[in-house]
């Protein structure tokens, strides 16, 4: 019977799984440029040979690089992150080739094709990080870089410093190129994520009673609602948040049900906003303080109705009308 024939100077068989540096991108969420610098900078680099001495990385491989993907999206300095990296115990069983995409997907037609990364305005660990741990569609990280800085900072300042300058990055992204709508997707629901972990963090609201946060009919934005959520969580203030596309007649019913001290309502295009229906809340007493929040409402608000400009104001507003 004749030897089976090996590849490579190693004398190693290919292994099924073997993959090149850009699949192995297109698994992780990072550029080629990264894996090769991890390679010649921390000796993450492949392990497999094929014929011609290509090297290919196997599933020991992506697993390690995991490991160094989820570390430095989170913050954790390189050199440190690979030290962990290399001492990761190998799985393979997590990583087969059956696993990883082939192919990616064509950018439409008239767009260029889309970029591997998100741009940013602000430079910073917090946003890059952020716009990483989207671009490699990781909830959890997301969310764990989110509530971090909420840790350190706020929910204003993470609101205003961190979310925001990457949402608005991703947005002109997929305006330019066509594409990463998953990515903001994603990168909504993990921000709602760790703010509604903040926002339940009450125990002993400060107020008697309740806020109210909806969006106007037929809106469908209202991360905003979970960010004043959260922010007021910090101040012992407790809300309820309707949700989007909350019809006037819900509105109502809830203001009647509820006899809340504040209702806020966002409106983030001009197409759902119609202050006249403002003017239709029901007469309660004590009358609540009726606020509005966000682009899509004109300058000039209806009798009896405040316009905030931004999140703080809104917060400041707020607490001060329940007595916190």
């Amino acid at each position: 019977m004749a030897a089976a024939s090996t590849d490579g100077p190693t004398g190693v068989a290919p292994s099924p799984a073997a993959l090149t540096v850009a699949a192995v991108a297109r698994r992780l969420g990072v550029a080629p440029a990264t894996l090769r610098t991890w390679d010649r900078r921390y000796g993450l680099g492949p392990s497999a040979h094929t014929t011609g001495s290509h090297r290919r990385y196997g599933p020991a491989d992506l697993e390690r690089l995991d490991v160094m993907r989820r570390l430095t999206v989170q913050g954790v300095a390189p050199g440190e992150a690979a030290r962990v990296a290399l001492a990761t115990p190998a799985e393979p069983a997590l990583a087969t080739v059956t696993e990883l995409p082939r192919t990616g997907a064509a950018a439409p037609a008239g767009h260029a094709a889309a970029a591997p990364v998100v741009p940013l305005d602000r430079p910073g660990q917090g946003p890059r990080g952020l716009a990483r741990a989207a671009m490699a569609l990781d909830p959890d990280a997301a969310t764990q870089i989110v509530l971090a800085s909420v840790a350190r900072r706020g929910v204003v300042a993470t609101w205003e410093e961190l979310v925001c300058p990457v949402l608005e990055s991703v947005g002109r992204r997929w305006a330019r190129t066509g594409a990463g709508v998953e990515v903001e997707h994603l990168l909504s629901e993990a921000v709602t994520a760790a703010f509604a972990r903040v926002a339940a963090g009450i125990r002993e609201p400060r107020n008697a009673r309740p806020v109210l946060l909806a969006g106007a009919p037929d809106e469908e934005h209202t991360l905003p609602l979970r960010a004043l959520a959260a922010a007021l969580a910090e101040r012992g203030v407790a809300t309820r948040t309707l949700g989007a596309r909350l019809p006037h007649e819900a509105l109502v019913a809830a203001i009647r049900r509820s006899g809340p001290a504040v209702v806020f309502v966002w409106c983030q295009l001009s197409a759902t906003a119609d202050g006249a229906l403002l003017g239709e809340l029901p007469a309660v007493r004590p009358a609540p303080l009726v606020l509005v929040g966000g682009p899509g409402w004109p300058a000039v608000s209806p009798p009896g109705v405040r316009r905030v400009g931004d999140l703080s104001e809104a917060v400041t507003v707020v607490t001060h009308a329940v007595g916190a």
